[in-house]
């Protein structure tokens, strides 16, 4: 996996960067890939739709927007393109956002590294005219129309301290390597870990003792698991909800002396862990259809600049071939369940 410069420096003003959505890409499990959607609304067909990630080169971020792209593409929007910043600091969206305002594009779509950060900038898009529609990590409700969220946060978190229970046989320490301190998923899912191990009391005998941030980088990830394991020479086990630092982890730990001592589990993409499973590093993780999170986005903003929709709870919008979406409380999508990953089932996906 190719290293990225680390977003936990200090950043310098990042050049704005434009680049085309990636290439459709084969999904095995996912169905937003393929098909029509019906007829193109007159609404959309001179509009355009801008996504901003978390940051560009990281390979779930491809992923969720080629789904994006195909997405753009059913829905019969003019153009779509993805800009964004090579790091993932708090305010590196902000210039990216202002630009999108200055071009007039119709429908912005960003992960938000820092849900107030941006939330100045996209309340000036949105006065401008533009809709705002979150997805993946969400920005402040007040800044943004709808967020388009992988799963029930919750969900998400319990599947995770469920995987790491199993696999250290209930007890012993362990630690989370997440992505930025900032991130709204991340937090989000950590806080319902804590409260799920401090509540459950089929959790009673694991204690948490450590919370690292590799800011989705895979160097900075991989030196964070190298020191975990280095600072908590009993620790069993290692969740890690984000793809990078799963994969970094799972990277160290496979060539070294802890290789089946400290268990693995997290949230990554199954291209990346199979070699892992199958050599026995990890035995189980977990992760939605990153595909789907895009191509959801992209006909929530058909539907924002529609005006089928506005946001509030109870709206509805037909997601292309993944069909009905409903707007719960918040303003909040939810795109589908997660699903686990092991040697049994890992070959039937490509992402």
């Amino acid at each position: 996996m190719k290293n990225r410069k680390s977003p936990g420096r200090p950043p310098h003003l990042a050049p704005l960067v434009a680049i085309t959505a990636a290439a459709a890409l084969a999904l095995t499990a996912c169905g937003g890939g393929s098909g029509t959607s019906g007829e193109t609304s007159a609404a959309v067909q001179d509009q355009k739709i801008t996504f901003i990630p978390k940051q560009l080169n990281n390979p779930y971020t491809d992923v969720v927007l080629g789904g994006g792209k195909t997405g753009a593409k059913e829905a019969g929007f003019a153009s779509s393109q993805v800009v964004g910043p090579l790091e993932g600091s708090a305010s590196s969206q902000v210039s990216f956002i202002n630009a999108e305002t200055q071009a007039g594009t119709n429908v912005i779509v960003i992960a938000a590294n820092d849900p107030d950060a941006v939330c100045t900038a996209l309340g000036e898009a949105r006065s401008g005219g533009a809709k705002i529609v979150a997805f993946d990590s969400d920005a402040n409700p007040d800044c943004r129309d709808v967020f388009i969220s992988q799963v029930v946060a919750k969900d998400v978190a319990l599947i995770q301290t469920k995987l790491i229970s199993e696999q250290i046989g209930g007890s012993g320490e362990i630690a989370i390597l997440s992505a930025t301190a900032n991130a709204t998923n991340q937090n989000e899912w950590i806080k319902f870990m804590e409260e799920d191990l401090a509540s459950n009391p089929a959790y009673k005998d694991i204690k948490l003792v450590a919370k690292v941030y590799g800011d989705d980088d895979d160097t900075k990830s991989f030196q964070e698991a190298q020191g975990l394991l280095q600072a908590h020479p009993n620790l069993k086990g290692i969740i890690s909800p984000t793809t990078v630092g799963i994969a970094a982890t799972a990277r160290y730990l496979s060539t070294s002396a802890y290789k089946g001592k400290v268990a693995l589990t997290g949230l990554g993409l199954p291209n990346e862990m199979r070699p892992f499973v199958k050599d026995g590093t990890v035995k189980e993780f977990a992760l939605w259809d990153p595909a789907q999170l895009g191509y959801v986005a992209a006909f929530a903003g058909k539907a924002l600049v529609e005006g089928k929709i506005t946001g509030k709870a109870g709206d509805k919008f037909t997601a292309g071939n993944l069909g009905d979406r409903t707007v719960e409380e918040g303003g909040k999508v939810i795109v589908g369940p997660p699903t686990v990953f092991n040697t049994g089932n890992i070959d039937k996906y490509n992402f």
